[in-house]
């Protein structure tokens, strides 16, 4: 599990840094700091933090507070919600909008494909599952939630938005709202699912 989870690790922490470092490559000096800002304001970028975060702790399995609760039940199942969502959006919705070539494929290959099938893997083979209940995938519903409050307040100052779903200059703060509550039944639906095989496989073991 250890070596499994330090590979993810791995993985996860190169393909968030070579995004960063192509993205730093395009931005004229000037615009750098705006380029690290526009990094931080992806809901891909965030959630692969996260999982390389988890993977990480479990390598590592460190006594401090932080390792601690990272290696929570209730975190780790989070964490399965969240970047198998990466994954399920990019390969329906966001795919066909580009191209990347080179480099920039490889970044978009681990962090979209790669990482979310390689962590729900992790998840099912050998995450702790105890005490995971069906309040759960309503809390879990802070951390989607938080990122558009995030996205909305940067994008009104801005006027710049990460992802077309989101992008109140084409559909309007109502269209946004609509397309948001959309995304929170998907994400209530994705942790009732894994709570669901949590459970099952607890009772199973």
């Amino acid at each position: 599990m250890r070596i499994y989870a330090a590979v993810g690790a791995l993985l996860g922490w190169f393909a968030l840094a070579l995004q960063l470092y192509l993205m730093l490559v395009q931005a004229p000096g000037p615009e750098r700091l705006t380029a690290v800002i526009t990094y931080f304001s992806f809901f891909t970028i965030l959630t692969n933090v996260l999982t390389a975060l988890v993977f990480t702790a479990v390598a590592l399995q460190p006594k401090g507070g932080w390792g601690q609760w990272l290696c929570r039940p209730s975190v780790q199942a989070a964490t399965a919600v969240y970047i198998a969502i990466v994954g399920m959006v990019y390969e329906l919705l966001l795919r066909q909008l580009w191209n990347p070539q080179g480099a920039q494929w490889v970044a978009d290959v681990l962090l979209h494909s790669i990482m979310p099938a390689g962590y729900v893997l992790y998840w099912l083979l050998f995450a702790p599952r105890a005490g995971l209940s069906w309040k759960d995938a309503i809390t879990w519903l802070s951390y989607p939630a938080m990122y558009l409050v995030y996205i909305l307040a940067r994008g009104a100052m801005s006027g710049l938005y990460p992802y077309p779903f989101v992008d109140v200059n084409v559909l309007g703060y109502g269209g946004v709202l609509v397309r948001a509550a959309g995304f929170l039944l998907v994400f209530l639906g994705m942790g009732l699912l894994v709570v669901a095989v949590g459970r099952w496989m607890r009772a199973r073991s």
